[in-house]
């Protein structure tokens, strides 16, 4: 009893005393106010359903709440020892500090200060924790205000999945995936501070599987049926020749019975497979389930051996892992930028040069874009002058659609460029399903992974000026 009298009259009554002063009481109501907005957060967290899940919560929870709440702390030590020395210096420190006495006016009146500063405060700070961790589940704030995102960004906003929100495929629901992406998302600023990001960034099979995620909007089991695919394409002779491909895909889905088939239904089964590659692009090793439960492992002839790695279960992002997120190649951006008209194909060898130009290696965006531009006006300048004179303004309409084409897929900061992401739906720029469907892939029995083309697809037209199926289809 006496040490704590001891205490209260050598320790809280100074404390108390010296601390009435207005950068004290201001840190007080502070660092209650944070403190108070930090334990929302984390009873939400622990108990609670509503908490967001945008993985940079770990900014404000992690690092700005608790910056506050020191900074508040140490408004109150620097409040208390400028009022000590202040006193110190006028000799008007008491030899016995006064009692804490509610009936004291100046006491009372320095505790209702920091009740309702710590009352706005609370408002401020946990408005703008809220507002903090709202931006932060906006694309803008992870495509702009994290400027190394800057490639994903651009890729997101010519992507069909432009208006769906980060969170809503990046980070799985529950508290599991909640906590996971508070980590990460505070692993990545510590490596945005420091400098430490990687380049490029890549997945490597870090999204959430498609059953947390794309099963949300989407339904695998939908009857599509049979889509057409049409493929145009530009030669580099010196009319720019267009030729289309005519393709049915055979997509499938379920029909009323519950039967699946085609290319969504063929791999609807349980299907395991193990890369050796962080990219999923080298797959040595599939194990397939059967209807009956048995299970039928198929080896690649390159493979001695099961591979060392993790057992992966197959859902849609092995096929469409560029979903939202799709590089384009050069070929396939400049042939789609030709058919709407720029760069004009009526510019004699515009496609040949328009490839070679958009290769060329540039050392930043801005040089690319005063590179394509001097190289396609040189070109036409020198080798058609008559064409440069009257048709310049197509001319400088194709400088800028290439460079366009360069900005939305090039990254040299980054080191994104042609190819740095893979995209696996199809096989004709990137293996895709020819990772396993390689006819390479055997099992014991001697079973091969079909690998016949018509099972996907079927070909009405390959390279043709004039496809009698366009025709037939009404398509110019």
């Amino acid at each position: 009893m006496a040490d704590f009298e001891s205490f209260r009259k050598n320790w809280i009554r100074p404390f108390f005393f010296y601390g009435n002063n207005r950068l004290s009481l201001i840190g007080g109501a502070l660092t209650s106010a944070s403190a108070l907005v930090l334990i929302g957060f984390w009873v939400i967290d622990v108990f609670g359903h509503g908490g967001s899940n945008n993985p940079y919560i770990g900014i404000i929870v992690d690092f700005a709440l608790p910056g506050l709440f020191v900074l508040g702390l140490l408004m109150i030590a620097v409040g208390l020892l400028f009022r000590q020395r202040s006193l110190k210096a006028a000799g008007e420190i008491p030899t016995v500090f006064p009692s804490i006495d509610m009936r004291d006016p100046v006491f009372r009146h320095g505790i209702e200060f920091v009740a309702i500063a710590t009352a706005i405060n609370f408002v401020i700070v946990g408005t703008a924790a809220y507002r903090g961790v709202a931006y932060m589940d906006t694309p803008s704030f992870c495509g702009q205000a994290c400027h190394v995102m800057d490639p994903e960004f651009q890729a997101y906003h010519m992507s069909s999945h432009r208006a769906v929100p980060c969170t809503d495929c990046h980070i799985a629901p529950g508290v599991g995936g909640f906590v996971h992406a508070k980590m990460n998302g505070t692993k990545q600023l510590a490596n945005v501070l420091l400098h430490n990001w990687p380049t490029p960034i890549m997945a490597e099979q870090k999204i959430p599987t498609a059953d947390k995620t794309c099963l949300n909007c989407h339904n695998p089991e939908r009857n599509i049926g049979d889509r057409i695919h049409i493929s145009n394409t530009f030669g580099d002779d010196e009319k720019n020749s267009l030729t289309h491909t005519v393709a049915v895909l055979h997509v499938g889905g379920g029909n009323v019975l519950g039967q699946m088939s085609g290319i969504h239904g063929a791999h609807s089964a349980h299907i395991e497979y193990i890369a050796t590659d962080s990219g999923a692009q080298t797959i040595p090793y599939v194990a397939y389930t059967n209807p009956d439960g048995s299970i039928t492992e198929y080896l690649s002839s390159d493979a001695k051996g099961t591979p060392a790695g993790n057992r992966r279960t197959m859902d849609c992002i092995d096929c469409h892992n560029r979903a939202a997120h799709s590089f384009e190649t050069a070929e396939q951006a400049l042939d789609r930028f030709m058919v709407a008209g720029a760069p004009n194909a009526s510019l004699p060898f515009v496609h040949k040069q328009g490839m070679a130009l958009l290769k060329t290696e540039y050392r930043t965006q801005q040089d690319a874009e005063a590179g394509i531009t001097k190289g396609l006006e040189q070109f036409y300048s020198s080798q058609y002058p008559q064409v440069y004179a009257s048709q310049r303004a197509q001319v400088e309409a194709a400088a800028k659609a290439l460079t366009s084409i360069y900005d939305h897929n090039i990254f040299p900061a980054m080191k994104v460029t042609w190819g740095t992401h893979p995209n696996n739906l199809g096989h004709n720029d990137y293996p895709g399903c020819f990772r396993c469907h390689d006819g390479s892939h055997t099992s014991k029995s001697g079973k091969t992974i079909n690998n016949d083309c018509t099972t996907c697809h079927n070909l009405a037209a390959t390279d043709e000026a004039s496809p009698k199926a366009m025709t037939e289809l009404g398509l110019p």
